[in-house]
């Protein structure tokens, strides 16, 4: 367990715009992994960041903890309309995440909100606060685990075929709950066809939900998404929020063709995109190294 003073001590390189973003985002999973009320305290104090991207994995972490000390700073910055829409979706998303009954009305108030990205998230939120609330997770029981161990902001659908699913992910008619726990369904059977539906969801009209879809296929880590995840990243008309969650997810398969993507667009004009790469190469570099961990803030400071 780590005391207050080693906390405080990657706190400060989180904090700490004069470090580079990749070490930053070392700090940041190092204090998510550790937890405990001054990790989220030093996780809220970097919300006031120029980068987006930093801030929008803030609010992903601290929805990821699941811990309800988080819940007033994730209010703040969903509260906050200066706060660019990427990182407010986040903190919506997040306090769905945590669970607590509390942030309904919260989360209603904030599904009407003017930002389309923002009111989606929240809406996904309250949909999954109810689904929690009606003992979903008992009525649910046969649905297949989730084998990220990532808090969704839907449960799987219980187990189809892979067509029935994508019938039901790329159903525009469907509620985006419903479309969501196909997506998660299709995830964890994580077989090629599974994939490819995926990557057709990257077609659909809502960038929130294309951005999911980018998430959920970094975390398949599967070549098959390959083709489609660099050419949403190339795509310069696609919503940033899509090519950062894109580049991301190439990091996250790291094969040689991720990599010359990747390099290709770290100068990109939208800075979310070019740090996105940024992060997505620091990744890949340690995917393919010998280091024993990604958040290796508390080894940097013994080096």
């Amino acid at each position: 367990m780590a005391g207050v003073e080693q906390v405080a001590s990657v706190g400060r390189i989180l904090v700490d715009p004069g470090q580079v973003l990749t070490q930053r985002f070392r700090a940041l999973f190092t204090l998510k992994n550790l937890g405990g009320a001054e990790a989220i305290e030093w996780i809220g104090k970097a919300f006031s960041d120029k980068s987006a991207l930093l801030k929008h994995e803030l609010a992903y972490c601290l929805g990821q903890m699941q811990d309800r000390q988080a819940i007033p700073v994730l209010t703040a910055v969903l509260r906050d309309a200066q706060q660019e829409p990427m990182v407010r979706h986040e903190a919506g998303e997040a306090l769905g995440a945590i669970g607590d009954p509390v942030v309904l009305d919260l989360l209603k108030e904030y599904s009407r909100d003017p930002v389309i990205e923002v009111a989606e998230t929240c809406q996904l939120a309250v949909s999954r606060l109810k689904w929690l609330q009606s003992g979903g997770e008992q009525q649910d029981g046969a649905t297949d685990m989730n084998p990220y161990c990532s808090v969704d902001p839907a449960p799987p659908a219980p187990r189809r075929s892979v067509p029935e699913l994508r019938r039901a992910l790329l159903d525009e008619d469907l509620p985006l709950f419903e479309r969501y726990r196909a997506m998660f369904a299709l995830r964890n059977l994580g077989s090629e066809d599974a994939v490819l539906a995926l990557a057709d969801g990257l077609q659909c009209s809502s960038a929130l939900f294309r951005h999911e879809i980018g998430y959920v296929l970094g975390q398949m880590q599967h070549p098959a998404a390959i083709p489609a995840l660099s050419a949403a990243l190339q795509h310069a008309a696609e919503n940033p929020m899509v090519r950062h969650e894109a580049a991301e997810a190439l990091g996250s398969i790291g094969r040689d063709e991720c990599l010359a993507v990747l390099h290709c667009y770290r100068g990109d004009q939208e800075p979310v995109v070019k740090e996105s790469c940024e992060v997505a190469l620091d990744m890949l570099e340690y995917e393919n190294s010998d280091q024993f961990q990604y958040a290796d803030g508390l080894v940097r400071l013994q080096g």
